[in-house]
């Protein structure tokens, strides 16, 4: 039996699906689980059973700092190794992302799952498509952001649960390696252009000013998270490409452009009559 945890989560659950379409027995885990899973909560290390789990599809936790998802990742693979799973699946951030404010939690968890001495395979996944389309401020009839004319190399998350999905029902042949899963390079004009509207470039000091004045509900870790994917687009570090993705999938990725345009179009505000 193959386990998705985060399964109430957008990636957890598309790979559920993705898994399921491709005929394999997946369940998900989940803190608050539905119909048809598995309570998974991290935080609740006497809790954890993996009983009967073959494949760990382990989404990364997020959503929190440093320590705390490393130890609900440590946690987890306590129990995956007190509990015979098989093999482990986690999803990472891409190579290019090194230097993303939160790229040490994923460091830190891909030396824990190397040292669990069960087996595994590690999905570097890029940035959403979704995430960079969503990411773009609405200001009057066109988009602002602190992208300036860098570009990213995004990828559909669709892709990214189809490409773990092919892991996670046949691992064996993928048993120690690291996949570097990005798409092709996209750049906040190239959306602006494709809603028909035009793009202002912001600074980076002013998209820090919005992100802790104009930003309410964001925790405390996330203003600088959303910093560092800007300057880090802005100055050409997450632009580059590799072959895994289209590799895993048999078939070229999904456009980014498409996948980023309509996460933008879905932000827009509507002016009420």
């Amino acid at each position: 039996m193959i386990l998705v945890t985060g399964a109430n989560g957008n990636l957890g659950s598309a790979t559920l699906a993705a898994l399921r379409t491709r005929g394999a027995l997946a369940v998900g885990g989940s803190r608050v689980p539905g119909e048809g899973m598995r309570r998974v909560d991290f935080d609740d290390r006497a809790g954890l059973d993996l009983t009967g789990v073959s494949t760990l599809v382990l989404v990364s936790a997020g959503y929190g700092e440093d320590d705390q998802v490393v130890a609900r990742h440590a946690a987890v693979l306590d129990a995956a190794v007190r509990d015979g799973v098989g093999h482990v699946v986690y999803t990472s951030l891409t190579t290019a992302g090194d230097h993303l404010g939160f790229a040490l939690a994923h460091r830190a968890t891909e030396h824990l799952v190397r040292e669990s001495n069960l087996p595994w395979t590690i999905l570097r996944n890029g940035l959403y498509a979704e995430l960079f389309g969503g990411l773009l401020m609405w200001a009057g009839d066109g988009v602002e952001s602190a992208f300036g004319d860098g570009a990213l190399a995004a990828v559909a998350r669709e892709d990214l649960a189809e490409a773990a999905a092919v892991v996670a029902s046949d691992p064996a042949p993928h048993r120690g390696r690291v996949y570097d899963l990005v798409g092709t390079p996209i750049t906040a004009g190239q959306v602006a252009d494709a809603l028909g509207v035009t793009h202002g470039p912001i600074s980076l000091g002013e998209y820090r000013r919005r992100l802790l004045e104009d930003t309410p509900g964001l925790l405390p870790f996330q203003p600088p998270m959303l910093a560092s994917i800007a300057t880090g687009i802005r100055h050409g570090f997450l632009d580059g490409t590799a072959p895994d993705l289209a590799d895993l999938l048999g078939r070229a990725p999904r456009d980014p452009l498409t996948t980023a345009h309509a996460a933008a179009a879905a932000a827009r505000p509507h002016l009420g009559v």
